[in-house]
């Protein structure tokens, strides 16, 4: 296992950097200039220089290389001064926005906590709903409560979030007043009235990323659970007189978990995907709403880091995945 890790780590240094040069690309060949939004009264030779001092007059691969070393020299470097107190970064230039002229990385961490708190919760609840529903499903399967819940997971499957984020701001935020349609990113948390706030807030964009994430997570659950009862090792156990909760709850659930597991991890980086249109819909000030914003403001550094920094992650669950597997069932051997 330790020899399959280590490989696939050396073999997503390529791939990342495969990734990265066609993310630089596709964003240098995309329509857009960043002068669009500069007034139509400056002068011509003030906007040439204004596109020289954003760097826009070097060769393409002069900029991809630089931004490579930023992006993975030097960046690494202010969290290494940020944490022990050094200075090694100290005066080298970093990735700089186009459109706030502050470091990308800076803004990254001043809104990520955001995006966190309501990827992360909506994942958790997720969870913990989608498996217990895919269990009893599987065991009741052809009951009402399993055709129910294949007709709310099929809508969960196939309505986007950017229809069902208004539709709940409709229903429970302008009709019933039940929940606020605007998240408010400056609220303190600090005591039990503020907390009621935060879940109010926090409740609709969570509902709408966990219900897509439910829906995936309780059908593979169920699939995998239905496979399982149909093997010769859960005759046995039945056979042998153990209670239908132990041949369930401990044989069949143990070994269902492990593509389920998979899942799981590969799905991580997807709801950041989703986010990016929640944060929009409900305005919540995270990563998705900064990438939003610096498409429409033509701003590539930005934009190229926000890209690159969700696919890095779909690398690293990738591989997350991969270990668990081997670690989950001893059937697999990697080395």
């Amino acid at each position: 296992m330790l020899t399959f890790t280590i490989r696939r780590l050396v073999l997503s240094v390529p791939t990342l950097l495969f990734i990265s040069l066609v993310i630089f690309l596709l964003l240098e060949l995309a329509p857009g200039d960043p002068m669009a939004q500069v007034p139509l009264t400056v002068p011509p030779d003030v906007k040439e220089k204004m596109r020289q001092a954003l760097g826009l007059g070097e060769p393409i691969h002069i900029r991809y290389v630089k931004w490579l070393i930023q992006f993975f020299w030097i960046e690494p470097q202010v969290l290494f001064d940020h944490i022990f107190g050094t200075s090694f970064a100290d005066g080298k230039l970093r990735v700089i926005s186009w459109q706030t002229r502050s470091p990308v990385m800076d803004l990254v961490v001043q809104r990520l906590p955001q995006t966190l708190w309501v990827v992360g919760v909506a994942y958790v609840l997720a969870v913990i709903i989608a498996i217990p529903v895919g269990i009893y499903s599987a065991y009741k399967q052809y009951s009402i409560f399993d055709q129910f819940g294949t007709f709310i997971t099929m809508i969960g499957f196939s309505v986007p979030p950017f229809f069902t984020g208004p539709l709940m701001v409709v229903i429970f935020a302008v009709n019933l007043h039940w929940f606020p349609s605007i998240y408010d990113t400056t609220l303190v948390v600090d005591d039990l009235e503020s907390l009621g706030k935060q879940i109010r807030q926090m409740f609709l964009p969570v509902m709408v990323l966990a219900l897509q994430i439910t829906a995936q997570i309780s059908r593979f659950m169920r699939a995998s659970m239905l496979d399982n009862f149909n093997q010769d090792y859960v005759r046995t156990a039945r056979a042998k007189g153990m209670s239908e909760y132990t041949v369930v709850m401990v044989h069949v659930l143990r070994n269902s978990l492990i593509p389920v597991v998979t899942v799981i991890a590969l799905g991580i980086p997807s709801i950041f995907g989703g986010a990016i249109i929640t944060e929009q819909v409900f305005a919540v000030n995270g990563i998705g709403q900064a990438l939003i914003s610096a498409i429409q403001a033509n701003d590539l550094p930005m934009v190229q880091t926000l890209t690159f920094i969700f696919a890095v992650l779909i690398v690293v669950f990738n591989l997350i995945a991969d270990v668990l597997y081997g670690v989950l069932d001893p059937r697999v051997r990697y080395d």
